[in-house]
């Protein structure tokens, strides 16, 4: 995580800091010469969140007088959300399943307890991919029985998402694939390099390590369709997944469409973050937004309609009185 020095302090800690705050997102002004160093948990370098939370760090150390924030790289979902806890991050991408895990203190939380985590804004659906090589037979979870299968990198959404996915096909993870743990660039690699058979990656579309495996000459893959699982995935709490499409053009050498499972990526923060600063962070995510999909395509998803809609947990007050200016929170 991002050191600071003397005469710089978080948000939690000092009073000047929320001072600088105020002053920078449009509340109450006051002096002080501090500058607020803000942390923002992402993913690893091969998906989405990482350069998406580059993108939102450079225009809140840009926009916001007094702020610096810096994108960090992690194992996404369930560390970002521990990280928020322990108020190692002030910011963090997270996949709503696993939002819901944490602020009802379950499943990887049930140890620590609950994240007292808030919602600045719904930003993007992921798309579950089940990625395959060398096994055209594969066409659904089902067909993974047997294989070597990268579930997710330990600490991510992906995993959990993982795991669910192969209970709801009939698979135990532990009995019928042979499981490992990589993010998805590792998973590329060790698919390219023929180690693994399968991956599961939850993303956005495109991501960046998924074009770099389609690039590669000679090199046969498919995705396998998910979308008949998500019935059974509700289980898991009403409204978290949807059947999704992703494209053919998404990745070249796609034969058609693949329906698949879909779960909406929450941008969250501590409770404790001061409302102006929250405020402000979410009105530029709007006013910044070309800005931001210049960095990731994902980023022209953001709407206010979807922005409001999804997040299991609560949202915080000062995303909501953005969104009560916009006119699109209802009570």
């Amino acid at each position: 995580m991002s050191s600071l020095g003397s005469g710089c302090h978080r948000w939690l800690g000092i009073v000047c800091v929320s001072v600088v705050a105020v002053s920078a997102c449009g509340g109450a002004s006051g002096g002080g010469g501090g500058t607020t160093r803000l942390s923002i948990a992402t993913g690893g370098t091969g998906g989405v969140y990482y350069p998406y939370g580059g993108a939102i760090a450079s225009i809140m150390s840009a926009h916001l007088p007094g702020v610096q924030a810096t994108a960090e790289v992690t194992a996404a979902s369930v560390d970002n959300l521990k990280l928020i806890r322990d108020r190692q991050a002030d910011l963090g991408f997270t996949l709503a399943d696993t939002l819901a895990e944490a602020v009802g203190g379950r499943g990887p939380f049930a140890q620590g307890g609950a994240v007292p985590a808030r919602a600045l804004a719904v930003l993007y659906h992921n798309f579950t991919h089940v990625v395959v090589r060398d096994h055209p037979e594969v066409t659904n979870v089902a067909g993974l029985r047997g294989l070597v299968v990268s579930v997710g990198a330990a600490g991510s959404g992906t995993e959990i998402l993982a795991n669910r996915l192969l209970a709801a096909a009939g698979l135990d993870p532990a009995r019928d694939i042979v499981s490992q743990r990589l993010g998805v660039a590792q998973s590329v690699d060790q698919l390219k390099d023929g180690k693994i058979d399968a991956f599961v990656w939850s993303g956005g579309v495109p991501t960046a390590a998924l074009l770099d495996l389609a690039s590669t000459p000679g090199l046969r893959w498919h995705l396998v369709q998910t979308g008949d699982l998500v019935p059974a995935l509700q289980a898991h709490g009403a409204g978290l997944y949807a059947p999704v499409a992703i494209p053919r053009l998404a990745y070249p050498g796609q034969s058609g469409d693949v329906t698949v499972v879909g779960v909406a990526n929450v941008l969250a923060v501590h409770e404790q973050l001061p409302e102006p600063l929250a405020y402000g962070i979410t009105r530029l995510l709007f006013e910044k937004q070309a800005v931001l999909a210049q960095a990731h395509a994902e980023a022209a998803h953001l709407s206010l309609k979807r922005a409001v809609s999804g997040s299991p947990a609560p949202f915080h007050p000062g995303a909501i009185r953005y969104y009560r200016e916009q006119g699109v929170w209802q009570e």
